[in-house]
């Protein structure tokens, strides 16, 4: 029962995560462009604000992403789990190496046409592979699911 659990509130979290990412994606940072006076206060803002939101998130995914590739549920793969933990990885590394600089940029020298289109581009790799990491995640909660309805052999 605790598995399940496990891995139906990771299967939660990753997609909160992925509609998290997309609405960054194609609401919240094309809107950056638009704010015109007080843009750092603004963003000093948007990065304590979203902390509160994405930090615990974060988190909670890396956890169950690595609990899940040591122990994979009945019917999954760890080498499945371990692609989805990379994902997380790239995600993650982008975050570290390209998105946090521009926001630096951004907060530190007020809204730059170039740190902005940066963040938009390192962004979209994020939303790409938590994108593909939320479908993979759904296959193997679909595969666990049918291993339970199958039939035990010898039994």
């Amino acid at each position: 029962m605790a598995a399940a659990w496990i891995l139906i509130s990771h299967a939660a979290v990753t997609w909160a995560m992925v509609g998290l990412i997309w609405t960054i994606q194609v609401v919240h940072y094309p809107l950056f462009a638009y704010v015109k006076s007080g843009f750092r206060q603004y963003h000093e803002q948007h990065m304590h604000r979203i902390t509160f939101v994405v930090g615990p998130l974060m988190l909670a995914e890396l956890a169950g992403s690595v609990y899940l590739w040591l122990h994979p549920p009945a019917g999954t793969d760890a080498r499945l789990w371990l692609a989805a933990l990379l994902l997380l990885g790239i995600a993650w590394v982008d975050t570290g190496l390209f998105s946090v600089p521009q926001h630096g940029r951004l907060e530190s020298g007020g809204f730059d046409v170039a740190a902005h289109r940066g963040l938009m581009i390192s962004n979209l790799v994020r939303t790409l592979a938590w994108t593909a990491r939320g479908l993979l995640i759904a296959w193997l909660v679909v595969r666990w699911a049918s291993a339970l309805q199958s039939p035990v052999s010898g039994a």
